[in-house]
């Protein structure tokens, strides 16, 4: 099956910041999490995939094609929400509606007002009057009427109650379930992608550090803790470690791992991908 998103070599550079040679997929039919610390990247990606920033070396392919051909025909299939603010704050939602449904010959009116009951968005308030979390809820409708093949998400839960993060990650794995839809779905609320991502891209400096199923990546590493003083007995090389006077805990590649060391008064536990975001964000 043909990969939905394609980086090919991609590299932008953006003052002293620079993206150097990427290369992923984002798999058709699937929930894939694009992880990483602050400044990492992540959302100089996920404009690439909008062509709202161009390559200074490689290509971003979507449903296999390039945007120097198609662009119209891509945004057309791919809906989008993202962290910023990009509606007009002086429209009413109504109002703001129709100038969007006039890009998307697919436009549902049905499911947009639909959306909007669920959520409890109000069509007659200005944008400009909305809460955060609203505008969100708006966006996600609006990014949802047109029924896209592909939907792309930056920050989308950020500013939501823990009530409706959770109806917002039902309607994305509901969104999913036929097996042609997907979504790339960027979070720094690493638990949402732990409840419903398949697979994930994680970016550092710059870099793809993995990319794969987000069950290999949980298990590349045990989490281990346990006192001070095994530490310089033991010796081990941690991919990142949290010491305090009371004890160390620590985030240890799976292959340095032995069950010899639950002997030695070390737990160990699967780590979660908050575990591996922060004891990994140091590395080069």
């Amino acid at each position: 099956m043909m990969p939905i998103i394609e980086f090919r070599g991609f590299s932008k550079r953006n003052g002293d910041f620079r993206l150097e040679d990427v290369s992923f997929q984002v798999e058709q039919g699937y929930i894939t999490g694009l992880i990483g610390p602050n400044g990492s990247g992540k959302t100089t990606l996920i404009r690439s995939m909008m062509n709202l920033v161009r390559p200074d070396a490689g290509e971003v392919l979507v449903f296999g094609d390039s945007y120097a051909f198609k662009e119209r025909e891509i945004k057309r299939r791919i809906g989008f929400v993202y962290d910023e603010d990009y509606f007009y704050d002086h429209l009413t939602i109504n109002e703001m509606r129709k100038i969007i449904a006039s890009f998307y010959p697919s436009w549902n009116d049905s499911v947009f007002h639909s959306y909007l009951k669920q959520f409890g968005v109000p069509e007659k308030r200005k944008v400009g009057d909305l809460s955060k979390g609203t505008k969100t809820k708006f966006a996600l409708a609006a990014a949802l009427a047109h029924e896209p093949e592909l939907l792309i998400m930056d920050e989308p839960t950020s500013g939501l109650d823990p009530v409706f993060r959770r109806e917002v990650l039902s309607i994305i794995s509901e969104y999913i379930r036929d097996g042609e839809r997907s979504v790339l779905f960027s979070t720094h609320i690493s638990a949402d992608l732990e409840r419903i991502a398949d697979y994930i891209v994680y970016v550092r400096n710059g870099k793809i550090r993995f990319t794969g199923s987000k069950e290999q990546l949980l298990d590349t590493y045990m989490l281990v803790k346990g006192p001070v003083g095994l530490l310089e007995r033991m010796k081990l090389p941690f991919a990142g470690m949290l010491q305090t006077a009371l004890g160390f805990e620590g985030l240890l590649p799976i292959e340095h791992y032995s069950e010899e060391l639950t002997g030695a008064g070390v737990a160990a536990e699967r780590p979660t991908l908050d575990d591996i975001l922060v004891y990994t964000q140091g590395g080069k």
